[in-house]
């Protein structure tokens, strides 16, 4: 471990190898590449202090670099145990960035971290899953008042600051990034679909095709798992509790049953839920010997991993992120990264081209709380969604450094979209 006032990394001297890939990414993020180009000029961030919560990957390297080029200070920590690139943390400790964040931490040093993000005296944070804001709320309730906003990555932190808005509990506001067009429709769905995968492969080298595949949730994230693990001929059987999610999955092609009924038959489990006990004991009893268990949702609570242990035997790393329990009743399960989130803990996260758009909405989105600070625009303490503006001008922007053109609408036919007495 390599730690100094500034930053705590586990190995300082793997920095070169983390700014070649931060290099790698920024060559497949045209999007927020520009806005760094163009924003580095005028500085917008000076005098602000952004405290960051989330996964360290090259990606989020790009970002941080972004705020940083564009003037702010930035103090950065880990939103996960296991999603920390230690090398990618090297690469921003080395290039001065305050970083605490290292793979493989505990969850007191978890939390350790996040504190020494909050004891730098941030007035902007950002959020994958919203536990600096949480505690920032519980143990830093004085610095809330000198925290301009925050922003939010995730589908779990945002549906959780939302109730925390309706209890009147938020004490800033914060813009749900998560929520954006050109975020959920694209990183949850390709990004987490095409990164799962990857991470399930990794973690067993196991043939997909032929696979009864149970994908626990259908939204967007689950959507996109569901979509790939098909397109390398898995047999897709979705569990679902909303009707109408359940229902496009049927119309999808997929088949659809209780995660009861899915335990007796499948052979590989990934939950994409971000609720807690979707895989309890009385699934792992019915499942076949050999079964594959993980999860994709923000926390480790959607597999049961204690009554896991409770029904075992004993247990083993047989790979790596890929441990072996051996049930009472002699059969075997294999339990991924943990039951913690399978693409970033045993893959890499998602890729670089489709986070270029979400990790772009998160600085616009930043840059949206400081311009309201600086023309002293008081913000509710609610969650604000993201301008359909915003996330047009990011899909055009996107489109047009792939390569693309598309078809603009003429003034007659704007005038006829809102013709009410146009008829038939």
């Amino acid at each position: 471990m390599t730690e100094t006032k500034k930053y705590k990394v586990a190995n300082i001297e793997l920095a070169k190898d983390g700014r070649k890939k931060i290099e790698w990414a920024e060559s497949r993020m045209p999007v927020l590449m520009e806005l760094r180009k163009k924003y580095s000029k005028t500085k917008p961030f000076k005098g602000y202090k952004i405290a960051g919560c989330l996964h360290v990957t090259k990606e989020t390297a790009v970002l941080v670099e972004t705020f940083k080029e564009t003037g702010a200070e930035v103090i950065w920590s880990g939103c996960n145990p296991l999603s920390t690139q230690d090398e990618i943390a090297a690469a921003l400790a080395k290039n001065g960035i305050s970083i605490f964040a290292w793979h493989g931490m505990n969850v007191k040093e978890f939390y350790w971290c996040i504190d020494k993000c909050l004891e730098a005296v941030p007035n902007l944070t950002l959020d994958d899953g919203a536990d600096l804001i949480f505690t920032a709320h519980k143990k830093y309730t004085s610095l809330c008042k000198k925290i301009i906003g925050g922003t939010e990555e995730t589908t779990t932190g945002v549906h959780r600051l939302r109730a925390m808005a309706n209890d009147n509990a938020l004490k800033y506001p914060v813009i749900a990034v998560n929520d954006a067009e050109t975020k959920w429709d694209f990183d949850n769905v390709f990004g987490t679909g095409q990164s799962t995968l990857d991470g399930i492969l990794r973690a067993t080298s196991v043939l997909i095709a032929g696979k009864n595949f149970v994908v626990a949730g259908y939204g967007h994230c689950g959507k996109g798992v569901a979509m790939r693990a098909k397109g390398l001929g898995a047999n897709i059987i979705i569990t679902e509790v909303k009707p109408t999610a359940a229902l496009k999955a049927t119309l999808d092609g997929m088949k659809v049953m209780t995660m009861e009924d899915a335990a007796k038959v499948g052979d590989i489990f990934v939950t994409a839920t971000g609720i807690k006990d979707v895989i309890t004991k009385k699934h792992f009893e019915k499942m076949k010997n050999g079964a594959i268990v993980c999860n994709t949702g923000h926390y480790d609570c959607e597999i049961n991993i204690p009554h896991l242990e409770t029904l075992s035997k004993s247990k083993r790393i047989v790979r790596d992120n890929n441990e072996e329990y051996v049930l009472k009743n002699g059969n075997r399960i294999y339990l991924l990264a943990q039951g913690r989130l399978v693409n970033l803990a045993a893959a890499e996260g998602h890729p670089s081209e489709v986070m270029d758009m979400s990790f772009a909405n998160q600085f616009l989105s930043q840059l949206r709380l400081v311009n309201s600070h600086q023309k002293q625009i008081k913000l509710e303490n609610k969650v604000y969604d993201i301008s359909k503006e915003q996330d047009q001008d990011l899909a055009f922007l996107k489109l047009k450094t792939m390569g693309y053109s598309i078809d603009k609408l003429t003034d007659e036919q704007i005038k006829y979209a809102s013709d009410y007495s146009a008829g038939t």
